[in-house]
């Protein structure tokens, strides 16, 4: 998540659609090999319109396939993790007034 971020800031407004689309192919690959494969044809792609993030993409390409390692049933929830934890803070940060855990259970 936090990559795709970069990546719109990081380009024209009238490609960041295209770009945005074409990247998150990559995530909905069954393997990791056919991920990769996306992945260097995304490259090949943008590099010339878009060389410095194609490198910074480069240098972060072992940890954006990393969740591939993790069975399939959890890789969703790996991914989309960010949304969870703005839910868990949105939902403690009222909470914060009481002084223990046992003081929420009551």
């Amino acid at each position: 998540v936090h990559v795709m971020r970069n990546i719109c800031a990081k380009v024209r407004v009238d490609d960041r659609e295209k770009i945005m689309n074409e990247f998150k192919q990559i995530h909905q690959q069954t393997s990791q090999k056919e991920a990769a494969a996306v992945l260097h044809e995304f490259y090949a792609k943008w590099n010339k319109a878009y060389s410095h993030v194609i490198k910074g993409l480069r240098e972060i390409e072992p940890d954006l396939l990393v969740f591939y390692n993790y069975p399939k049933q959890i890789r969703a929830s790996i991914y989309s993790t960010e949304s969870f934890n703005n839910v868990i803070k949105r939902k403690a940060k009222p909470k914060a007034e009481f002084p223990t855990e046992q003081s929420l259970d009551v």
